[in-house]
């Protein structure tokens, strides 16, 4: 049974800017990185999400970090069904598809999406090969509901990462409210993908419920939110930083931490990504919930 905790990204502009978590001296990316993994074993890539990385990044990561270290990365946003620019694809795409206009994944042609996955896969397997990737994360959208289409879409996705180990995070309710919760955890089972245990704020058509559900033998995945529910959904925020703004209290962290503790012995391996990205709170709290979990034995 192994527990990792780790934060979303270890490069997000209001971290470094605040100044309090990395030392002066550590002025380079890789600077930053060695000295992020000197502290935490896991980090959760984020930059992913918003354009598929060179593969020579990803061997960059492989090398500067610890041979335990573990990368969890984010799918690509056009294959989760968010829209994506063009201008964050490929040059040789961008021509291909000829379109200055906001591209979603059910009107990409077949032969770019097939490209996009391949390039996709091989952007990652430096990680792969080097033993250091965790899980590949589909954050879907609000709009990605609970119905054949969302079932259907999943499933696919799943299928063009054959060979790696998938988490799944929905943004509706509808794929956990008390209908359909039992059939969402089941049809991860047979997907064997692994079901995202959510702590965000509640209230919100985009809301989840934290479910303490495994769905895969050899990993639990917990993605922490923070509860600020005054900026989970505000209009024209800047970034995630700002939406996702929340320092956990101790208490709530405690509460948290035994929930993880009854979790992990329904998993091999089980991690714990702090996505309260503001500044440093998520290096804080993740830092004090290892040493919560030190103490607990």
């Amino acid at each position: 049974m192994s527990i990792l905790v780790g934060t979303a990204s270890w490069t997000d502009k209001t971290l470094m800017a605040c100044g309090r978590f990395y030392p002066k001296e550590a002025k380079t990316s890789e600077a930053r990185l060695r000295y992020y993994a000197s502290i935490f074993r896991l980090v959760e890539v984020d930059s992913s999400f918003y354009g598929i990385p060179a593969p020579a990044n990803a061997k960059l990561w492989a090398e500067r970090t610890p041979e335990a270290f573990t990368f969890n990365v984010k799918a690509f946003r056009l294959f989760t069904g968010h829209q994506t620019d063009p201008k964050v694809l490929h040059r040789d795409i961008q021509q291909t598809l000829a379109t200055p206009k906001t591209l979603y994944y059910r009107d990409t042609p077949p032969e770019i999406s097939v490209e996009l996955w391949r390039r996709f896969r091989e952007a990652i397997a430096p990680l792969r090969q080097a033993g250091k990737l965790g899980l590949v994360h589909f954050q879907y959208p609000p709009w990605l509901v609970c119905n054949r289409e969302g079932h259907a879409h999943v499933a696919h996705c799943v299928e063009q990462m054959t060979g790696h180990t998938v988490s799944i995070e929905f943004r509706h309710r509808s794929w956990l409210d008390e209908a359909h919760r039992a059939g969402t955890i089941e049809f991860l089972r047979r997907l064997g993908a692994v079901h995202t245990i959510v702590d965000g704020p509640q209230g919100f058509a985009n809301s989840v419920p934290l479910l303490a559900e495994a769905t895969n033998p050899d990993f639990a995945l917990v993605r922490l939110h923070g509860r600020n529910v005054d900026t989970y959904n505000i209009k024209g925020a800047e970034s995630a930083a700002e939406r996702f703004d929340y320092d956990y209290p101790d208490q709530e962290l405690r509460e948290i931490m035994m929930e993880v503790v009854r979790l992990a012995s329904k998993a091999r391996n089980t991690h714990i990504v702090f996505n309260n990205c503001d500044e440093d709170k998520g290096q804080r709290n993740g830092i004090t919930f290892m040493k919560m979990l030190l103490a607990h034995g």
